[in-house]
């Protein structure tokens, strides 16, 4: 697994996210400043100045033409991702800990922070696309105020159909996309804040990450929980491969926690966990703090991470990890040739 290191913060990355196609990566960090960087290389492809303070999250519509960002300046910004020219800006009382864009890139969801005697909310707004000539609306679809646990992230279900939210108090809650209206609640899914939710391909199932050392896997039409992560160690992020039986996952201790710096000591990885057997089959080094965010490449190619160190590591998965299964696999698969039986073909990886 070939990593490229790449530098370009001054500061702590808080989210890395492709876009859909998988050609970039941006980035985002405490030190105000939005990167794009081409994932086969890492080369710096531009950045995105505006924000007055620590940025947390972004997302990017469908078709790679704008780029939301939220921030601790208590803005929600949309910029034209081709010129970098910043097209609208949304105010809020309180920061922005994550935006979404729906499924299909017409509206964009914000998690608004609890504070300074502000509710936490998510907020729903109607995005117009570039080609329409059309401003951006100042007034909300709708806004979800939640009374009770603050929600850390929250993403649109297939369709946009649905809202799913994450909580500070470890529950995981669906809403109605279009009205904000609430359907289920799960209390108790994690013992410790939600600090990470991301979707399959297909959005039919998700995976949240928790300080509670675990991750897991839950079914999006009933918020039911199939598959249980457990690690030894905080976890910031988690992310499902496209293709592979696979989860990507990503956290360690932050400095305050542990009596040496050193990265074994502050299991400073990405774990890679079998989707299926919940088994961790294996574990990448590199970055010198906790690891604060994880994506995977939208084909499976590789996957990147962003770490306290203020670094990007962006690894290409080699032929070994394609070509990986237990025992009981390729004994399952003999038995099925022998019965004369068909086998998916497997999935190449792309040429480095």
């Amino acid at each position: 697994m070939r990593p490229i290191l790449i530098s370009g913060h001054e500061r702590a990355l808080t989210q890395v996210r492709y876009n859909p196609d998988g050609d970039l990566i941006f980035s985002t960090s405490k030190d105000h400043v939005i990167c794009a960087w081409y994932s086969n290389n890492g080369e710096r492809l531009g950045t995105y100045k505006g924000h007055q303070g620590a940025l947390w999250t972004t997302s990017i519509n469908p078709d790679t033409t704008l780029l939301a960002s939220g921030s601790a300046d208590n803005t929600i910004k949309l910029w034209e991702i081709e010129t970098g020219k910043c097209v609208h800006t949304w105010e809020f009382p309180t920061a922005i800990k994550r935006v979404e864009f729906s499924p299909e890139g017409e509206y964009l969801l914000g998690v608004t922070e609890k504070r300074m005697g502000h509710l936490g909310s998510i907020v729903v707004y109607k995005v117009n696309s570039l080609a329409s000539g059309l401003d951006q609306p100042t007034e909300r679809e709708f806004t979800i105020t939640l009374s009770d646990a603050k929600a850390t992230v929250a993403a649109f279900g297939p369709y946009r159909h649905t809202i799913i939210a994450g909580h500070e108090d470890g529950s995981i809650s669906q809403w109605d996309g279009s009205t904000g209206e609430p359907l289920y609640s799960v209390p108790g899914v994690h013992s410790e804040s939600i600090t990470d939710l991301q979707f399959s391909a297909d959005r039919t199932y998700f995976i949240t990450s928790s300080k509670d050392k675990t991750a897991k896997l839950h079914r999006t039409s009933t918020l039911e929980t199939m598959k249980t992560y457990v690690t030894d160690t905080p976890l910031n992020s988690g992310a499902i491969h496209p293709t592979r039986p696979f989860v990507v996952l990503g956290g360690g201790q932050a400095a305050m926690d542990v009596t040496t710096t050193a990265a074994r000591q502050g299991r400073f990885e990405a774990r890679i966990y079998h989707k299926i057997l919940e088994d961790e089959v294996g574990r990448v080094r590199g970055h010198f703090g906790p690891l604060n965010t994880v994506a995977i490449h939208p084909k499976g190619e590789g996957y990147c991470s962003g770490g306290e160190d203020g670094y990007v590591r962006a690894h290409h998965f080699d032929r070994g990890f394609f070509e990986f299964k237990y025992n009981e696999e390729r004994e399952f698969e003999r038995e099925v040739r022998e019965n004369g039986g068909e086998l998916p073909q497997p999935v190449e990886p792309a040429a480095a």
